[in-house]
């Protein structure tokens, strides 16, 4: 499982010119699933990005999380971080997870996410969506379930 965590003052996601999730300040959160991911490692991804400590605190450190500055999450489904590029120039996905197992793990990691107290918005899996936001740093950080060691 791939999470890009975006640090934002603002985002919001549209499909057929409809907003389907909008925030002001807090993450937006990219999510593709991979082969074999599970709910175990969902859940391992949602501790670990929850636990961030990247918002500036009264001196400017990256000290802060989410909770810390009440933030809100904006959560988008999005098989291409699985892209393969080492051969040839159009990325292969068969890294990526089959879609119906990959909707269930997106939307598990939804639940978790309003479990744990915080305020979600969401894209729509499997549609095409338009994504716009405010990268606040800018600061972005790639979590990776395999380099975490949770799969």
């Amino acid at each position: 499982m791939k999470f890009v965590i975006q640090s934002v003052t603002e985002a919001a996601v549209t499909v057929e010119e409809n907003v389907t999730g909008k925030i002001d300040k807090g993450f937006l959160v990219l999510i593709g699933v991979g082969e074999g991911d599970t709910e175990e490692i969902a859940k391992g991804m949602v501790k670990k990005m929850l636990g961030l400590r990247i918002f500036a605190d009264e001196n400017g450190k990256t000290n802060r999380s989410l909770a810390d500055v009440g933030g809100a999450l904006l959560l988008v489904s999005q098989f291409t971080l699985y892209a393969d590029c080492r051969k040839g120039n159009r990325p292969s996905f068969t890294k990526a997870g089959e879609p119906k197992r990959a909707k269930e793990l997106y939307e598990f990691v939804i639940e978790e996410c309003r479990r744990a107290g915080y305020p979600v918005e969401c894209g729509i899996f499997g549609e095409h969506m338009k994504v716009s936001l405010t990268n606040d740093g800018p600061f972005t950080i790639l979590l990776d379930s395999g380099e975490l060691g949770l799969g």
